[in-house]
């Protein structure tokens, strides 16, 4: 077993800076370093000049006739200059000098020297012998990962509303009589911030332009954020968009439930208390 191959460490660090993978760095700064070691040991890299080509070819030529000289059907020139294709033969030939059997025909493909059994083929291109198949998606059925966990949530719900109800006390009230007002009159809470824009605006315009331009906002948003990703942390525009109208209206809300009593005024708490009714 022959020791590690050492890498060149200026060409791996060169790479890294370049934003390479360290597979990728590693791999080339070990050919650099066997690219090294070799041109100090004096070898030649590359390919094989044309000389050597034709000397070979001419050896398995002879080796195939037996020594009687008898010629192929093409023949290479001296100078490889020649712009034919290569028969089976030469082929042949040149693999087997590349190999080192030199001009042993008996078993082309194989070095001389080897107890290596297999034989060099041909290079097949990766998409003809892998099957690359999509990532793998993380998917779970609706039952029982969705549906468990809602129903496990609905019984929560249900039980804090349950334990509420029996120490909050919400009476309906008496009759309306239309020729008494309350001193505090107020909407519900969920329509607390749409009240409280009423107070500063006229009616068409809180009532009808701006909640028109929210919900036009509301049905542009798919066409204007077109993210595929279901990560929250990749949606900075959904996540902006909702972090803005969530404090708009929660504020809007907080202001006309706890801040504004009787004749819809500003009460400061501390002043008169809290102006929420139930």
């Amino acid at each position: 077993m022959s020791d590690e191959v050492q890498m060149d460490q200026e060409v791996y660090d060169r790479l890294i800076g370049e934003g390479k993978s360290e597979r990728i760095a590693r791999a080339k700064a070990k050919a650099a370093a066997v690219r090294k070691s070799k041109i100090e040991e004096g070898a030649t890299l590359g390919p094989k000049p044309a000389e050597e080509a034709t000397k070979a070819l001419e050896e398995f030529r002879s080796s195939r006739s037996g020594g009687g000289g008898v010629a192929t059907k093409t023949a290479a020139p001296a100078d490889g200059g020649g712009g034919g294709r290569l028969t089976p033969e030469e082929r042949a030939a040149r693999v087997s000098a590349s190999l080192g059997n030199g001009g042993d025909s008996g078993s082309v493909g194989v070095p001389a020297a080897s107890d290596h059994t297999h034989r060099l083929l041909a290079l097949v291109p990766p998409a003809g012998i892998q099957q690359v198949q999509s990532k793998q998606q993380d998917k779970v059925y609706t039952w029982p990962h969705l549906l468990l966990v809602e129903f496990v949530a609905l019984l929560a719900a249900g039980s804090l509303l349950l334990v509420a109800s029996f120490f909050l006390d919400a009476p309906l009230g008496s009759l309306a009589n239309v020729n008494e007002v309350p001193a505090i009159n107020k909407a519900p809470w969920y329509f607390m911030g749409l009240q409280e824009l009423l107070a500063y605006f006229h009616p068409a315009v809180a009532g009808i332009t701006i909640v028109g331009a929210a919900v036009l906002l509301l049905m542009s948003l798919p066409y204007v954020d077109k993210n595929p990703s279901a990560k929250p942390e990749n949606r900075k525009f959904a996540n902006m968009a909702f972090t803005f109208f969530l404090a708009f209206w929660g504020i809007l809300t907080i202001i006309g439930s706890f801040i504004r009593g009787a004749g819809y005024e500003w009460v400061w708490p501390w002043v008169q208390g809290l102006g929420f009714v139930l």
